[in-house]
C-alpha cells in the first residue's frame, strides 16, 4: 500500500538548512498495523505529515496504492487525502460549535455529499457513541472526543488511518479503549500507521519503524 524510496525533507530556518528526513526507505503492506517511534526531533512527525499528504518531500518517491503522490498538484493531493486517508490527532481537532454528529459529517460534506448523517451515525455507533450525537465537544470527555475523531476518520471508509499520538492526552484506561477500537479497525482490514513515544502503545502494532536524527533505525 505504501512504498517510500529515498525520502528526504529539508527545511530552511533562518537561512540554515535543517534535514528532518534523510534517504528514508520502507514499505507498509495493506491491512498492516505499524508504529513510528523515535525521540523528539527524530523526524517521525515530519514523516507522518508527508505520509498523510499534509506536507511534500524535498526529494524521493512516495507511492500510495500504486500512485507516486510525491509530485502531484495540491488539488489531487486534497482529493486523495479526502478519499483514501483518515486522521486521528492527539488534540482531536473537533470544531467546538458543531455537534458530535456534525463533526463526524465533515469529511463527506467536503466531498460534496449532501446529507451524510446516516453514515455519521453508523460511524459513531461503531465507536460506541450513539448516545452522544447531539452533544458538543465541550460536553464530552477526552476519551469520547477521541472516539468522535476516530468516527470522523472512518466515515469515508479510508484505506489507511494515520494516528498521531492517539492516546497522548488520555488516562491509561481510556487509552486502552482507544487502542482497542484501532485494533478492531485493523482487524476489519484498515491499515493503521501510528506515531507514539509509548512502548506499551507501540506494542499493539505488528511492526515498529524507528527513527533517529531523520534516519531509519530498522
Amino acid at each position: 500500500m505504501i512504498r517510500i524510496l529515498d525520502l528526504t525533507k529539508v527545511y530552511t530556518l533562518g537561512g540554515t538548512q535543517v534535514t528532518a528526513l534523510a534517504d528514508v526507505s520502507f514499505h507498509i503492506e495493506k491491512g498492516s498495523y505499524t508504529a513510528l517511534m523515535g525521540p523528539s526531533g527524530s523526524g517521525k512527525s515530519t514523516l507522518m505529515n508527508i505520509l498523510g499528504l499534509l506536507d511534500i518531500p524535498t526529494s524521493g518517491k512516495y507511492h500510495l496504492n500504486g500512485v507516486n503522490v510525491a509530485g502531484l498538484p495540491d488539488d489531487d493531493l486534497a482529493r486523495i487525502r479526502n478519499r483514501e486517508i483518515g486522521f486521528v490527532f492527539q488534540s482531536h481537532n473537533l470544531l467546538p460549535r458543531n455537534t458530535v454528529l456534525e463533526n463526524v459529517c465533515l469529511p463527506l460534506y467536503y466531498r460534496g455529499i449532501g446529507d451524510p448523517r446516516k453514515e455519521a451515525k453508523n460511524a459513531l455507533e461503531r465507536v460506541g457513541l450513539s448516545h452522544r450525537i447531539h452533544h458538543f465537544p465541550g460536553q464530552i470527555s477526552g476519551g469520547e472526543s477521541q472516539r468522535t475523531a476516530i468516527a470522523r476518520a472512518i466515515i469515508s471508509q479510508p484505506s489507511v488511518i494515520f494516528a498521531d499520538e492517539p492516546t497522548g492526552n488520555l488516562d491509561s484506561k481510556t487509552g486502552e479503549q482507544i487502542m482497542g477500537i484501532l485494533r478492531e479497525l485493523n482487524d476489519s482490514g484498515v491499515t493503521i500507521v501510528m506515531v507514539t513515544h509509548d512502548s506499551n502503545i507501540a506494542g499493539y502494532a505488528q511492526r515498529i519503524i524507528r527513527l533517529k536524527d531523520g534516519r531509519l533505525m530498522e
